[in-house]
């Protein structure tokens, strides 16, 4: 009897030990909302199931899509409180606002959000909430605009945003501030949808002598109807989404792999579901180099007469040339 009883405990251990992995990796389920589908956004929700599925493997998602609407993003916050998913993450502020005010007892993890303090998402950049923890995706805004100003003689730029974003409001500010501060005179449109971006860059465009875009999740996904009218009128369109400028003909595009930054994304989901509060986690921001894409299209500048500085050729991640995308 002494014996069995000691084999019988021997066995449970055992058991217990094969299956503690496989109870650490229990299928989860994940939320993903995302403001509206465009690239650096797809390319983002992809990067965020990746980062995910290392830890993850089995691991369900439920993606959701908001196409823009305030509305539609806090149903999909409500499904996701409803079906209790185990961890909830919103791309770009609008989804991200949504789930932190739908989903109380369960963690959510805000993606490609500018300014999550000034989103009311977390009171400091130097630690989360309770369930909330993320990555932002501040963007080089002086920078761009220097840029562009060092290829083209720029004295009036023009800047079209959508004004029910709070990150699009902030970056707007950021790109008046910096055209103050370079001499530029700085030339705003607003929108409240996609829809709405055609009709803005037509009323602008004859008082500028070029566009910048900042990764601004509803003109983003309006590029083409931009660089449509840009190109009619021999402006130059500046982005801060070197994804979506892939097959999109702006002259130059200055941001985030957002790929990466979806990865990264993932990773913090994965620490979070392992154990690692969110109310520790600091707002992660995309500071290594190796998380900027710069990208120059020649054929936009050959059809504008302009030309890049040789550095910038060769320090640019992409170029496209001839209609093809070369990776440097």
């Amino acid at each position: 009897m002494k014996r069995l009883t000691i084999f019988i405990l021997a066995l449970a251990g055992l058991l217990m030990l094969t299956t503690a992995p496989a109870l650490a990796k229990k299928p989860v389920i994940v939320g993903i909302s995302k403001i509206v589908a465009h690239p650096a956004l797809d390319a983002l929700e992809k990067g965020v199931m990746d980062g995910i599925t290392e830890d993850y493997p089995r691991a369900i998602f439920d993606l959701q899509n908001a196409n823009g609407e305030i509305s539609t993003a806090a149903s999909i916050a409500q499904k996701f409180k409803a079906e209790k998913v185990d961890i909830s993450v919103g791309i770009a502020t609008p989804t991200a606002q949504a789930l932190v005010n739908t989903i109380k007892n369960r963690p959510v993890i805000y993606c490609a959000v500018t300014d999550p303090v000034d989103a009311g998402l977390i009171g400091s950049f130097d630690r989360g909430e309770k369930n909330i923890a993320g990555v932002s995706d501040m963007t080089p805004v002086k920078e761009q605009i220097k840029f562009l100003a060092s290829v083209k003689n720029i004295k009036s730029l023009g800047h079209i945003y959508s004004s029910s974003e709070v990150n699009a409001v902030r970056l707007a500010e950021l790109a008046e501030e910096a055209c103050r501060e370079l001499g530029i005179a700085f030339v705003p449109a607003t929108v409240s949808n996609s829809a709405e971006v055609k009709q803005a860059i037509q009323t602008i465009i004859r008082r500028v002598d070029g566009i910048y875009i900042s990764n601004d999740n509803t003109v983003v996904s309006a590029l083409s109807a931009i660089t449509d009218v840009a190109a009619k009128h021999n402006k130059p369109v500046m982005s801060a989404d070197p994804s979506s400028a892939e097959t999109i003909p702006v002259l130059a595009a200055w941001g985030f792999d957002y790929y990466k930054m979806g990865r990264r994304t993932g990773r913090l989901v994965a620490e979070i579901l392992s154990g690692t509060k969110p109310e520790t986690v600091p707002t992660i921001f995309m500071t290594d180099p190796s998380d900027i894409d710069l990208l120059l299209n020649l054929d936009v500048a050959e059809s504008l007469g302009l030309s890049f500085p040789e550095e910038a050729v060769k320090n640019a991640a992409t170029l496209v040339k001839n209609g093809k995308i070369i990776k440097q």
